[in-house]
């Protein structure tokens, strides 16, 4: 028994560890986009956990080294969203979390879409809606030709799946059954536009997924217990792709921001990024 709640108590330490990192996370989501006064905060709030999950605990990689052989790739298919990849780059030690705030400037390398040649851990350039998911796959293919131990992670917008090319990309996963691909779909119910179900639903997200072969697993995406399962499980499933679908909510951790389709791409003025920075230094002194 002595074991098994140290054990408990361990995994609650690192949680809490990976939930001061998130909203240091989201710290850096804000301000870049604040100080960029563009860019797109709602989802990349709503990300934000599952970015500190899969550069803090889940991926095989090594800040130092960043182009090392055998390292985990990742591709962020909704590339519109990469001040939340920024932000964990940063903390992960990839480059100056200072930097954060030169997000979209002139001559700046941390541009509105990650750019694989200049930014250090970025694995594919993005931007594209549909096309990083292709991409993945290519890459997981690849690992399998080569036999490399190497696995591939990929974030997907619930929004974005309305793409035909994302449909694409997962039967030809299923098909060659890339158990080193795992799909994420940051399902946080909005788009640009509105509600996904009002707009174009692509609901049953698991259904979908399951009729071109992929292990499906159901997340919640703000909780490190639930991402843990989760991934592990996708570690341990053999013979065909995993697709985690992670409820969240847009815009997590700021209070205006909340489940509001209009924070999908609009930077906060100087007396809202008062109020988000309050937020989350609330959120911190809880932690």
């Amino acid at each position: 028994m002595g074991g098994f709640d140290g054990k408990e108590n361990g995994c609650k330490m690192i949680n809490r560890e990976l939930q001061k990192k998130a909203n240091e996370v989201r710290k850096g989501i804000v301000t870049s986009v604040h100080s960029a006064k563009a860019g797109h905060p709602g989802g990349s709030l709503s990300a934000a956990d599952i970015f500190t999950y899969l550069y803090f605990e889940e991926m095989n990689i090594d800040p130092e080294n960043p182009k090392m052989e055998d390292r985990d790739r990742f591709v962020l298919s909704k590339g519109h969203t990469a001040p939340g990849l920024y932000a964990a780059l940063a903390h992960r030690g990839y480059f100056p979390v200072e930097d954060l705030k030169t997000l979209r400037k002139v001559g700046s390398y941390l541009q509105g879409h990650p750019d694989m040649k200049q930014i250090p851990g970025v694995d594919m350039s993005t931007g594209s809606l549909g096309q990083g998911i292709s991409v993945a796959v290519g890459m997981a293919l690849s690992a399998k030709m080569r036999e490399k131990d190497y696995r591939v992670y990929t974030l997907l917008g619930d929004g974005e799946i309305q793409e035909g090319q994302v449909w694409e990309a997962a039967m030809f996963a299923g098909h060659r059954k890339l158990d080193n691909l795992v799909v994420i779909i940051d399902n946080n119910g909005l788009q640009i536009d509105g509600r996904i179900d009002d707009i174009c639903s692509p609901y049953p997200i698991d259904e979908k997924f399951a009729a071109f072969r992929f292990h499906v697993i159901h997340a919640d995406a703000h909780d490190f217990d639930d991402l843990r399962k989760a991934f592990r499980e996708a570690r341990e499933t053999k013979g065909m792709p995993t697709a985690i679908i992670a409820r969240s909510t847009k815009g997590k951790g700021v209070s205006f921001m909340e489940n509001e389709a209009s924070w999908h791409g609009m930077a906060p003025n100087d007396e809202q990024y008062a109020v988000a920075m309050a937020d989350l230094e609330r959120i911190g002194a809880s932690l």
